[in-house]
């Protein structure tokens, strides 16, 4: 009987070791599979062309640098900046950005730049996220550092996000469904005269230079009311992140250290969209309160516009960026703000 429990044992142990070998080949072979997909996706060409053009930035040249999510990149261009203050700035953002890619983002641009100023832009809903993987991937895409790639996974990345970007079926499978689907769709289109509605606009959107993209698209109808994403907004219900907000005292700290004025600001959102803003107060007064305490200057447009009448609906691109015009409005503002820095 010990005898046929110990060949059980060996055929249970021979059928797992089996099961995970099969396991491991089917990973392999779909992970390389999504991962090829991934990599003849398109990635954003905005960013990519805004990281390319700082890399080839001349070293220690840099007067002023924009850091933050879509609404720094749809703020601040920093040719208003360059020809009024006789600096040479550049815009950072990317999309979605958090303050923990800000960090990393930041130990980047110290490796070969020592900005006099860093304009951080802190919008509310970067800051109320513990992690963000979009975001994340968004910056690796262009970084040009791998060594910075793997100390932000080590360092920022909780377990559960290290174990899945480290298996390339579930890093990938976004991608892949993405670029199958766009490859299904052309098929479709070739094969049938079937074509798919080109998607309206009423403006153009292009790179320009310093990381600045060019828009004067104007806000759609459905975006004053139905399609409005500040609907039902509480500000009471807001919450900082606890990680996010360590990772705005590392950026205070860093900049301290590389001797970097830091200043934080919150982008406009369009005046519609501020009418849903219901109990801003709350938000706004947690990140001024944060600020006041490590002795950070910020300039909250949200508020700032509201009280100035700076801005009318036609000066944004959707209900939370400002198009072109409204970036003229603005950093006219924040240059005279931006003088006693220069």
């Amino acid at each position: 009987m010990r005898e046929n429990s110990s060949i059980s044992n060996s055929k249970t142990i021979f059928k797992i070791l089996i099961f995970l070998i099969c396991c491991g080949f089917i990973f392999s072979y779909f992970g390389k599979k999504y991962e090829q997909a991934a990599d003849k996706n398109v990635i954003n060409y905005f960013t990519k062309a805004r990281f390319d053009d700082f890399y080839a930035i001349p070293e220690n040249t840099l007067d002023l640098v924009f850091v933050g999510s879509s609404h720094s990149y749809c703020s601040f261009d920093p040719e208003n900046f360059d020809d009024e203050l006789n600096i040479l700035s550049h815009q950072m953002g990317t999309p979605l950005q958090h303050p923990d890619t800000t960090y990393y983002e930041l130990l980047e641009i110290y490796k070969t730049q020592n900005p006099k100023v860093v304009v951080m832009e802190v919008y509310f809903d970067m800051l109320n996220d513990d992690f963000e993987m979009k975001q994340a991937s968004s910056f690796f895409e262009v970084l040009n550092d791998t060594d910075m790639k793997e100390r932000y996974i080590k360092e920022a990345f909780p377990l559960n996000e290290k174990i899945k970007y480290k298996l390339a079926p579930v890093r990938f499978q976004q991608d892949y469904f993405a670029y199958e689907g766009n490859e299904i769709s052309k098929k479709l289109e070739e094969n049938l005269g079937v074509y798919k509605k080109a998607v309206e606009t009423n403006g153009i959107e292009e790179y320009r230079s310093k990381g600045y993209v060019y828009c004067d698209t104007v806000m759609v109808d459905s975006e004053y009311d139905e399609t409005n994403q500040f609907k039902g907004f509480d500000g009471k219900t807001w919450e900082f992140s606890k990680v996010q907000k360590e990772y705005l005292e590392k950026i205070i700290k860093l900049c301290e250290e590389k001797g970097s004025e830091l200043i934080f600001v919150t982008a406009p959102i369009a005046n519609v969209s501020v009418d849903y803003l219901s109990h801003y107060e709350f938000v706004h007064n947690e990140i001024s309160a944060f600020a006041e305490e490590y002795g950070i200057p910020y300039y909250d447009y949200i508020l700032i516009a509201k009280e100035e009448k700076m801005f009318e609906n036609e000066n944004f691109r959707d209900d939370a960026h400002l198009n072109d015009s409204g970036v003229k409005i603005l950093d006219e503002h924040f240059i005279e703000i931006l003088r006693e820095y220069f």
